[in-house]
């Protein structure tokens, strides 16, 4: 699936919005490959696809990327990692690593990773929202919101 359009708010514990916020993304492509020397999956590599990006938030907190939805990748023969994609967000006085994880995907509930978050796996999961006019036929906009304590 191509046309993943994530929506990101980042605001503080109070709810006001985290201007200039820095957030490093990145992710594997649709295969579940990387595009690192130390990713050891045989998928085929996309040479369109760098799977890496910074952006900084708005006034508002938001930012927003347009993307293909991340494969699945086996990280062992009894482990296969879901659909997911990574954010290292660093605010005005707090910092958060954490990973977006795409709703309705039956390896989340199989991903020792996502069930470690235990009563916070909610808040690790984009919710699907309705399209905007800008968003091209046929592509899905995630929305996650990512809080930071102080900001």
């Amino acid at each position: 699936e191509t046309g993943y359009a994530p929506g990101f708010t980042v605001l503080n514990g109070n709810g006001d919005p985290v201007k200039n916020a820095r957030l490093e993304i990145w992710q594997a492509n649709a295969a579940g490959r990387y595009s690192h020397g130390a990713d050891t999956n045989t998928a085929p590599l996309d040479p369109n696809f760098q799977g890496f990006a910074i952006i900084t938030t708005d006034t508002m907190g938001r930012y927003r990327f347009k993307t293909v939805k991340p494969g699945a990748y086996p990280v062992s023969p009894t482990w296969k990692r879901p659909a997911h994609i990574h954010v290292d967000v660093y605010g005005k006085t707090d910092r958060l690593v954490s990973q977006m994880f795409f709703p309705g995907e039956e390896l989340n509930e199989k991903d020792s990773i996502f069930l470690g978050l235990g009563s916070e796996k909610a808040a690790a999961l984009a919710s699907v929202v309705p399209a905007t006019a800008d968003i091209e036929k046929g592509a899905v906009l995630l929305n996650w919101d990512i809080v930071l304590n102080k900001g």
